[in-house]
């Protein structure tokens, strides 16, 4: 019998919306895919949310509507795409847009906004969200959580293996040969200063392949300056996100450098920051997995290879997972979790105090 879950999420790259059908009876086959592009005002209105100390509750009550009309509609493509019903789908994993995530705040609090109540009632399946909230107020950091993920479908018993999901924040999972332990912890900035940075001096949404990049030349007294930053220095368990590492967090750093010399010291530091933590342990990863929409920047990706030197740098696409569609699938198998009552344990992740029933329902009886 099908096990038919459906996986929604907009990363911290609010590119667009992106839309997974698995079918777990087996192990994990992706059935079908929907990518729906965010309206650029609401896209505006989100920006500003993130941006904004203290948020309008009008403006987020708006945006979480709309954000949850939007994530049903995208799943409801998706079951159109099939000639499926509701009734055939067992549940729904949406993560949400992440609005803030600040889990070393006292109190801490992380907010993801898309209503599932909204996608319940226009999908009429049960909807499962807030995967992150648990997690947090169980002392963890409620991020990354994608190397739960990453242990199940991608370690390998031959290989030491690193996962590097870089979206608009960078996080890796280490999963050694021997499966003595798992840890997975945000690096920092992944595409997201990248794609800001254009988006102001060039009026795109992202650097394509990392061409402009590519044109720059590494300013090493700014990335110095970037470096010094001290969440870098901090030790796992961390996480952060794009309410911390935005367009004004970078501008304060800048001393009237040419645009494309920025750019290309970002791209220097995403992957400066990811090899340093694959190798700053005390076994050696050979093999690094790269997933999200990182994997398009060739840019990143050659500067990636050349700090990792002889390791073996590969898309996820050659051990049979889509990079594009990986994060998605993930909220899918949380889903799956919950709606069977499996508690994770996300301690030596996160830093949790006890393993954690992630997610809330929202039943469609």
């Amino acid at each position: 019998m099908k096990q038919l879950y459906i996986g929604l999420v907009s990363g911290t790259s609010m590119d667009a919306i992106d839309a997974v059908l698995v079918d777990f009876s087996s192990t994990l086959n992706l059935i079908t895919t929907h990518s729906m592009a965010i309206p650029e005002k609401l896209k505006q209105v989100l920006w500003q949310l993130i941006a904004m100390p203290d948020v309008n509750k009008k403006t987020l009550q708006q945006a979480d509507i709309e954000l949850g009309e939007l994530f049903a509609q995208a799943a409801n493509i998706l079951l159109k795409k099939v000639s499926l019903n509701a009734k055939d789908i067992c549940a729904i994993g949406s993560h949400g847009q992440t609005i803030h995530h600040r889990p070393n705040a006292k109190p801490p609090s992380t907010l993801q906004i898309g209503d599932a109540n909204i996608i319940m009632q226009r999908t009429g399946i049960t909807t499962i969200s807030n995967f992150r909230a648990a997690d947090v107020y169980a002392g963890g950091q409620g991020a990354p959580l994608a190397p739960l993920f990453h242990h199940r479908f991608m370690r390998d018993n031959k290989t030491n293996r690193a996962v590097v999901n870089i979206g608009g924040i960078a996080n890796i999972t280490l999963l050694p040969k021997d499966d003595a332990f798992i840890l997975g912890f945000d690096t920092g900035p992944g595409n997201g200063l990248l794609d800001a940075w254009i988006k102001q001096n060039k009026a795109k949404d992202f650097d394509d392949h990392g061409a402009w990049a590519a044109t720059g030349e590494v300013d090493d007294s700014l990335l110095k300056i970037l470096l010094s930053d001290p969440f870098f220095k901090k030790l796992p368990p961390k996480s952060t996100g794009k309410d911390y590492f935005n367009l004004s967090w970078l501008q304060s750093k800048l001393n009237g450098q040419k645009t494309e010399n920025v750019q290309a010291t970002l791209s220097e530091l995403t992957a400066h920051l990811i090899i340093e933590a694959v190798k700053n342990q005390n076994w050696r990863a050979t093999e690094i997995i790269i997933c999200g929409g990182g994997v398009h920047n060739l840019d990143l990706l050659a500067r990636l290879q050349r700090f990792a030197q002889n390791d073996k740098i590969i898309s996820s696409s050659k051990i049979g997972l889509d990079p594009d569609w990986l994060e998605a699938i993930f909220f899918a198998w949380l889903a799956k979790l919950r709606l069977e009552n499996k508690s994770v344990d996300t301690r030596p992740i996160t830093g949790a105090q006890q393993p954690v029933l992630l997610g809330n329902v929202v039943a469609n009886h």
